[in-house]
């Protein structure tokens, strides 16, 4: 009997050890995403199948793992095009920077990335995403799947209760009134490590603020637009005067070749 207990012990151990901590299971069932009055994102239902999501965007180690396995050359680095903040422009004006990629995500000028291996990769586009994924064996999540992950118990805006300024306990995002000014406040100028800030009820770190991350899938209403790609979340550019977009509701759009350094992703298996 001893020695029975003791192979069940270790069959358990060895099965608990193959679960991935880094990932998430939502169960399949109906749920409700969207709401009234929202063209990009109108309320309906959906039925999905279960999925296991990333609990954390990806990171630049992540990254440079699947870089240095395939000597994979991004869309900024091959067209020099990748848009970066300069503080000294005018509210939602991008600066195109030809040395920013993902080594560089706010340009060489303002350093690399050796120190921030743990904050999530950036100045990738859509099809540079696409193309981890397929090296990885995961996908991106579509639109609903990412907005069920994203929300709390019920089909509200936010995850959490309370004031909309109580976002700076899980998110972020950009705490100055412009973005000419940076807010002594701010304990991260840019990207901050993945999971800094508090979880979801589910588990899942930085769905809003951080970066904002690409989905699988766009809305109805710009499909016939087959250069765009659509990303959810807000990012730490986002702020309460500016971009508003960290919530479950809201879908942004961005070109599929375009790489921001404010765009990221996470994965679902």
């Amino acid at each position: 009997m001893e020695v029975t207990r003791i192979i069940f012990l270790l069959l358990l151990f060895t099965s608990c050890s193959k679960q991935d901590k880094s990932y998430v299971t939502i169960t399949d069932g109906v749920y409700s995403v969207g709401e009234q009055d929202n063209s990009m994102n109108p309320f309906r239902e959906v039925s999905l199948n279960s999925f296991t999501i990333s609990k954390y965007e990806l990171t630049n180690k992540e990254f440079e793992t699947f870089v240095k396995a395939t000597n994979y050359i991004t869309d900024a680095e091959k067209y020099k095009d990748a848009l970066v903040l300069d503080l000294s422009l005018p509210e939602y004006e991008w600066k195109e920077d030809p040395t920013a990629n993902w080594r560089f995500p706010q340009g060489v000028s303002r350093g690399g990335i050796e120190t921030k291996m743990n904050h999530p990769v950036t100045t990738i586009s859509f099809n540079d995403a696409m193309v981890y994924c397929n090296w990885a064996n995961v996908r991106l999540p579509l639109l609903a799947e990412w907005e069920v992950a994203s929300s709390g118990d019920d089909n509200n805006k936010h995850f959490f209760k309370g004031k909309l300024e109580d976002i700076h306990q899980y998110a972020n995002i950009w705490k100055g009134k412009t973005h000419q000014e940076i807010s002594n406040l701010e304990k991260h100028i840019f990207t901050a490590p993945v999971g800094s800030y508090s979880p979801n009820q589910k588990g899942l770190y930085d769905v809003y603020g951080n970066v904002f991350e690409l989905c699988l899938d766009v809305p109805e209403y710009i499909k016939e637009y087959k250069h765009l790609a659509a990303s959810r979340g807000g990012s730490w550019w986002c702020s309460f005067n500016s971009c508003n977009y960290f919530n479950s509701h809201d879908v942004g759009r961005v070109n599929k070749q375009a790489s921001f350094s404010n765009v990221g992703f996470r994965v679902v298996k």
